[in-house]
């Protein structure tokens, strides 16, 4: 973290009854971190080598390089902040560092979510017939691809003015009823029309968006049941066809739509629970928060696991460095 003149010193807090709870939220942020920072590096180094080596990238896979991107950022900007604070140090941001976290932070979250829309939506459209009206999408999609994910960062923009006016650091200072109270900053909206207005945006981009990634995944499954048929009636007892590449990308993308719709639901009920009491407790306050980012590491574990582009280059590295290491003991036994 950058540190200012006048900047607060970090404060380290002693062991309190909260203790337990540290622990276990220390244990949960620093294993997201573990697993998401190294296995998101993973795919965007991949996808960065296709990229330069063969001079093109599958839609697919560029969308799976943005989501790799956001899901990093997402863990830099929240699961590292949560997992400093699990153990004990306060007051290492200052207004600016706040600013800029918090934006970036909101900012990714919700791109994830429009990500995973957008790659559901290309998987339904990869699978859907070669008719007039889908051909036509099946070939402006992938020249348009870039202009799609921009329109989707400025919608994520511009859902989020509001954190670099009004995100300040912890400090002596009185906040408005308004004001969302973060580990290190606070987010004060100020107005109440403000508040609302905020929280109604959020709302419709997110039951939009999860909403039509929930739509074409459906499709997807439906269309998946019905070459699962095709397949059936084709096999005899000597062939046993395999099933295709798209078949397996959209096994793929229906998982991460599930998985991202089971958090979503479930970081929904934590908030509409949180409504109905009076004082939410530090506990469910850092469920929410956990689960709420664990997609981010759970997310690429899914990708690497069934993207072929990415195992078949990992394979190639690993052959790679036993063949450089057995030639280094053939040369150290030859100077012997």
């Amino acid at each position: 973290m950058i540190f200012t003149n006048g900047h607060p010193s970090p404060k380290i807090d002693t062991p309190d009854s909260s203790q337990p709870r540290l622990i276990f939220k220390a244990v949960g942020f620093f294993s997201l971190i573990t697993i998401g920072v190294p296995s998101n590096a993973i795919i965007l180094s991949v996808f960065t080598h296709v990229r330069v080596t063969e001079k093109k990238l599958l839609p697919s896979n560029a969308i799976l390089s943005m989501l790799a991107l956001v899901n990093l950022l997402v863990i830099i900007s929240k699961g590292l902040p949560q997992a400093i604070h699990s153990i004990g140090i306060r007051n290492i941001l200052n207004d600016i560092e706040c600013k800029i976290l918090s934006f970036m932070y909101r900012i990714c979250r919700g791109m994830t979510i429009c990500v995973t829309c957008l790659l559901s939506c290309n998987q339904c459209i990869i699978l859907a017939p070669s008719s007039k009206s889908w051909l036509s999408l099946k070939q402006k999609i992938p020249p348009n691809l870039p202009w799609v994910m921009l329109l989707l960062w400025c919608i994520n923009i511009a859902i989020y003015p509001s954190c670099l006016i009004h995100v300040r650091a912890i400090g002596n200072y009185t906040t408005s009823k308004y004001t969302l109270h973060l580990e290190f900053c606070n987010h004060d909206f100020m107005t109440f029309e403000s508040y609302v207005a905020n929280g109604i945006a959020i709302a419709l981009r997110d039951f939009f968006f999860v909403g039509s990634m929930t739509l074409a995944s459906c499709y997807i499954v439906l269309t998946l049941y019905k070459h699962g048929k095709q397949i059936q009636g084709m096999r005899s007892s000597d062939k046993n066809p395999g099933k295709s590449v798209e078949y397996k990308a959209s096994r793929a993308v229906v998982l991460l739509v599930t998985i991202y719709v089971a958090l979503f639901g479930l970081d929904s009920c934590i908030w509409i629970y949180t409504l109905t009491v009076s004082r939410v407790s530090p506990v469910i306050s850092d469920a929410r928060v956990f689960f709420g980012t664990l997609y981010a590491a759970l997310s690429p574990i899914v990708i690497i696991k069934t993207n072929k582009k990415i195992k078949t280059s990992l394979m190639c590295r690993s052959k790679d460095r036993l063949l450089a290491s057995d030639a280094t003991l053939t040369d150290s036994k030859e100077h012997q």
